[in-house]
């Protein structure tokens, strides 16, 4: 007795998924002003965090120098 074979199919990640329903509600323009948008964000949170983190270390610089 053989078994049966096994049919190895990789299940869509959830951005996958997301993606395929994008492409096909919008068309291209849209899919990529929405990306590009989405990049922006992450851009602005990206130099959020480091002025963030430049303020931290020139507050720890003024106090390091108080008397």
């Amino acid at each position: 007795m053989q078994a049966a074979p096994v049919r190895a199919t990789a299940i869509p990640s959830f951005t996958d998924a997301l993606r395929a329903v994008e492409s096909l509600l919008l068309s291209s323009g849209q899919r990529t002003a929405r990306r590009n948008a989405w990049t922006s964000v992450l851009e602005d949170r990206r130099r959020a965090k480091d002025r963030v983190e430049a303020q931290r270390i020139l507050e720890e610089a003024v106090v390091s120098r108080l008397p």
